[in-house]
């Protein structure tokens, strides 16, 4: 692929959003479209897999702030009307109608004459440190990060948890060991661009570096390619990891897992996974920062006179004893009962609250029981409303 086409691809518009887009709608953008568009849940869909790419080409761009940096530099630069084909050099160029040659710009030309069409550096660093999966690139490269998502149970998340975790991404081919040719041979040296990748052409006033056609800027020719990946060095995986989940992992948080992203590039180290985290409800049990909570309901008579309760944990059952007169609200608590501290200094507490329960109906024999009991029972404490009620009615 040419650097023209490099510069000319908007990753913002392949993403859907704005030039001026915070990082986090942009991390939003790729995980909603690369949840669409993933292989798994495209089976054959060729359309899916290009568009997958895009957009994951995109976001290894404008995921990183410095390499979105110099994008937005570049675009900028090749977009304004001193440097587009045909334009003649101003002020401070030399004079009106001298050529001006981009790599005077952008780097030194290799020494060699007419004949040379590689730099020494300039345009191909350059591009090589913006795009880091574009294959011009002479050095060891980093791997790009992944983001994998889990669903874990309520329980799962609390007391923490080792998942296996299966994914699906670019590795080194394993027969070829990444060189794209067939077992038993080697590539050679490109003879176009003489192994820099780079080639140079003239177009009006201006002298203009791109890769290398021949070798696809990567500087070697295959001859005779590999069965297994035809040629390009690397398969499409699928491995799977046990990933260890803390324990008191909470939903939506993001654990990294250092150097188990996408492998590098001739023997860069390899990128961090990302692993989203996604918490089940429980139908019982819920949480407040470290402690466990739930809820019991009790009835009237229960509140009035005590009672103790029998409360399930997440490891067996407490007693918890209300006292005689108990507002419905209230929360007692059980301590080491909860689940693991997050910072492992221990057990949280369980936190339970009673709820007051009103039956909507009651039999004849409840409801004179209750007439007796309201007749024998001291009066409502609302004197200070009723006092207020009479003084507005006038």
């Amino acid at each position: 692929m040419s650097a023209k086409d490099w510069l000319e691809k908007d990753f913002y518009a392949v993403l859907s959003v704005s030039k001026d887009a915070p990082a986090d709608q942009i991390r939003k953008a790729y995980r909603k479209l690369a949840r669409e568009f993933h292989p798994d849940r495209n089976p054959g869909n060729a359309d899916a897999e290009h568009r997958f790419k895009e957009v994951s080409e995109a976001y290894s761009v404008l995921s990183d702030p410095d390499k979105r940096k110099e994008y937005d530099e570049m675009r900028s630069l090749f977009g304004a009307s001193a440097f587009r084909r045909g334009a003649r050099a101003g002020a401070g160029s030399g004079g009106a109608g001298t050529p001006f040659d981009l790599s005077d710009l952008l780097g030194e030309r290799n020494p060699g004459g007419a004949g040379s069409s590689g730099f020494s550096g300039g345009f191909s660093d350059l591009l090589g440190s913006m795009f880091g999966g574009s294959r011009v690139r002479r050095g060891p490269a980093r791997g790009r990060d992944v983001e994998a998502e889990v669903t874990l149970s309520f329980e799962e998340a609390v007391r923490g948890a080792t998942i296996p975790l299966t994914l699906r991404a670019p590795g080194v081919c394993g027969t070829c060991v990444g060189t794209g040719a067939k077992p038993g041979t080697l590539p050679r040296t490109c003879p176009e661009c003489r192994g820099t990748g780079l080639v140079t052409s003239n177009q009006g006033a201006f002298s203009f570096a791109e890769p290398c056609l021949e070798c696809q800027g990567v500087g070697s020719v295959v001859d005779e390619k590999c069965p297994e990946c035809q040629g390009t060095g690397g398969v499409t995986k699928s491995r799977t990891l046990r990933v260890r989940i803390p324990a008191g992992v909470a939903e939506g948080q993001r654990i990294r897992l250092k150097g188990k992203g996408e492998p590098g590039d001739r023997g860069g180290p390899a990128g961090d996974l990302y692993v989203l985290v996604r918490v089940r409800k429980d139908e019982l049990f819920g949480r407040s920062g470290d402690h466990l909570t739930v809820t019991v309901p009790i009835t009237f008579p229960e509140a009035a006179l005590g009672t103790e309760l029998r409360v399930p944990t997440l490891d067996g059952a407490v007693t918890v004893r209300v006292p005689p007169g108990t507002p419905g609200g209230r929360t007692f608590r059980v301590r080491g009962r909860g689940g693991p501290k997050r910072d492992g200094s221990g057990t949280a507490d369980l936190l339970v609250t009673v709820e007051l329960v009103v039956p909507t109906e009651l039999s004849e024999e409840a409801r004179k029981a209750l007439a007796t009991f309201d007749a024998a029972a001291p009066a409502a404490p609302r004197e200070q409303i009723d006092a207020e009620v009479r003084r507005r009615a006038g």
